[in-house]
């Protein structure tokens, strides 16, 4: 289970873009991500008649790595690191701060950690 999923908020921990918040627009290869208008870079184009493209200049959303972003956690206004806990059967992935569920209202109750019972063996 990953831990930031596309259209996940996250914000910006490091970089020239630190502190803004975007949406995840997708995931390329395993450590990267393309967030919404975060890491903005200037493409120079030529101008090419047969595929219709005029030159200049266009701006491009690049990845960004995404040891270098953290969920957004909207209760408590910052980012927050995640786990993946079991809540009602089902693997979630959880806010280590405040234990709330992602995708849930703050208003939810924290998630609770579900302990496996240990089955003793037949015959003992």
């Amino acid at each position: 289970m990953q831990r930031i999923r596309k259209g996940d908020e996250v914000i910006v921990i490091t970089g020239k873009d630190k502190g803004k918040r975007g949406v995840v627009l997708s995931h390329i290869g395993t450590s990267r991500l393309t967030v919404e208008g975060i890491n903005i870079v200037k493409k120079h184009t030529r101008p090419n008649p047969m595929k219709n493209v005029t030159g200049g200049i266009v701006d491009k959303t690049m990845s960004i790595d995404r040891s270098n972003v953290m969920l957004f956690d909207a209760a408590t206004g910052k980012g927050g690191r995640i786990s993946i806990k079991e809540v009602d059967g089902r693997r979630a992935r959880v806010f280590k701060g405040n234990g709330n569920v992602v995708g849930q209202s703050s208003a939810a109750k924290p998630a609770k950690a579900v302990r496996k019972s240990k089955k003793k063996a037949v015959g003992e």
